[in-house]
């Protein structure tokens, strides 16, 4: 996870990751995004090969990346735990809630009018 949270650090690596997300890319169509030279490029691609986020494929003479999404599942996993629910996640558990308080109630007033119809007969 220090790795991903390393490599996703910069802003230049973020932006390769989003390239990627297309699909594979040569290092050369990746540079000429770039406005920093090609050596600059490939650090950010053997920092992003190295923490696991992409592949590298030989393709004749052509090296071709792609993006790897697995590495970003734990450390979005523990990114979670910071994230408020919002939205249609808010309202579902406020309805799990109320279906808990509900049944709760059902099975206090049952228990109450049980004992009541037992000390009437």
């Amino acid at each position: 996870m220090d790795e991903t949270a390393g490599a996703i650090a910069d802003p230049v690596r973020r932006e390769i990751l989003v390239m990627l997300r297309g699909g594979p890319m040569s290092a050369g169509e990746i540079a000429g995004r770039f406005a920093i030279s090609r050596p600059a490029v490939s650090r950010h691609l053997r920092v992003l090969r190295e923490s696991g986020l992409v592949r590298a494929e030989l393709a004749g003479r052509t090296r071709l990346y792609t993006l790897d999404p697995g590495p970003f599942a734990e450390l979005a996993g523990w990114l979670a735990q910071f994230a408020r629910p919002s939205g249609w996640e808010h309202r579902l558990d406020a309805l799990e809630t109320e279906v808990h308080r509900t049944r709760r109630e059902r099975r206090r007033t049952g228990s109450a009018a049980d004992g009541r119809q037992e000390s009437t007969a």
